[in-house]
């Protein structure tokens, strides 16, 4: 297994890996187990790829088996929600530190193929994203839909996140959580 920064080449098996696991066209048998919200164009993909650097990816030969994106505040203000988010950001604090746009940024989603889970590829590649951002922001921030407790258990049981606080929006309810960018996988 091999994890790195996406390149554009890594593009299709991203693209193939987000259709499989998003709300809208997973299988129903697979929903328990996680889904991704978050739809992305190919532009925003290359985007995020090419001029954030934001998309940390695992691959067993030649195929993606797992992603996980992070982005500044700026690249997500594209979306809704993530307006929303940065609407609240200032309401709150971690470690001590006010949020805002320019200590903290948003991680998420990430998507590990279902035959990969439990298998260590979630922290690694979640401890990989975290240190490609260590250099330009000290906190990461993530959401995570209260109908997905897979997602949540494993932000705070398998990893350290911290649960900033709730919000709704699009009568949806999340979970803000929060960790340092400096943190190590324990």
């Amino acid at each position: 297994m091999e994890i790195k920064i996406a390149g554009m080449n890594d593009l299709e098996g991203i693209l193939a890996l987000h259709k499989r696991y998003h709300v809208t066209s997973i299988s129903p048998e697979d929903k328990p187990d996680g889904f991704v919200t978050t739809n992305f164009t190919q532009e925003q993909l290359q985007a995020l790829i090419e001029q954030e650097r934001g998309i940390t990816i695992a691959k067993d030969g030649d195929t993606v088996i797992a992603y996980a994106m992070a982005a500044s505040w700026q690249f997500w203000s594209a979306w809704p929600l993530f307006i929303h988010m940065i609407q609240k950001l200032p309401e709150h604090s971690f470690n001590g530190q006010a949020l805002s746009v320019e200590n903290s940024y948003q991680y998420g989603p990430i998507c590990v193929d279902k035959l990969y889970r439990s298998t260590g590829v979630f922290d690694a590649i979640f401890y990989a994203s975290l240190a490609s951002m260590v250099h330009r922001y000290p906190i990461m921030i993530t959401f995570i839909n209260k109908i997905n407790p897979r997602s949540y258990a494993a932000h705070t049981k398998k990893v350290t996140m911290d649960t900033v606080c709730t919000f709704q929006f699009n009568n949806n309810d999340y979970y803000m959580l929060a960790c340092p960018t400096n943190q190590k996988p324990a």
